[in-house]
């Protein structure tokens, strides 16, 4: 458990292992929290109406870092007591989860908050690029300049 002053990040990770959203959860665990929020983004079977048959993730080697930084800033939110974040690289099936996200807070309000702003920020600033391969047997690269 964290004292009142100390914010943390206990579980931050670029990974290619399979993520594991209990273990999400509990890294934020607090006596202090009243909720924690956590999110799951799960490898879908289309996109803009084709049918995708895997996913792959490619990581630049600064990704860890620059997680690492969007989990901090989310977490010196003084309403936020804990944050752990982690993202998939290599290829994925459908079903399997890319990103997982968990945030602990005193109220469920703020914790569904912090949450969002997390993914969003993830999502906009982390250099990781998603290859979609569809059943026609085409690609595409997905946030790769």
């Amino acid at each position: 458990m964290t004292s009142s002053t100390t914010v943390r990040v206990p579980l931050c990770a670029v990974t290619t292992q399979p993520l594991d959203l209990a273990a999400h959860e509990a890294a934020v665990a607090d006596r202090r929290a009243g909720a924690v929020v956590s999110f799951q983004g799960v490898v879908r079977d289309h996109d803009h109406g084709r049918t995708v048959t895997l996913l792959e993730y490619e990581a630049h080697p600064s990704a860890a870092g620059v997680l690492g930084e969007v989990a901090a800033e989310i977490a010196a939110d003084p309403d936020v007591y804990a944050v752990a974040v982690s993202h998939r690289a290599g290829t994925l099936a459908i079903g399997d989860v890319a990103l997982v996200a968990a945030v602990s807070t005193a109220h469920r309000a703020a914790a569904f908050a912090a949450c969002a702003r997390l993914v969003d920020e993830v999502k906009s600033r982390l250099p990781v690029w998603k290859r979609q391969v569809f059943a026609d047997g085409a690609e595409e690269w997905v946030n790769c300049p």
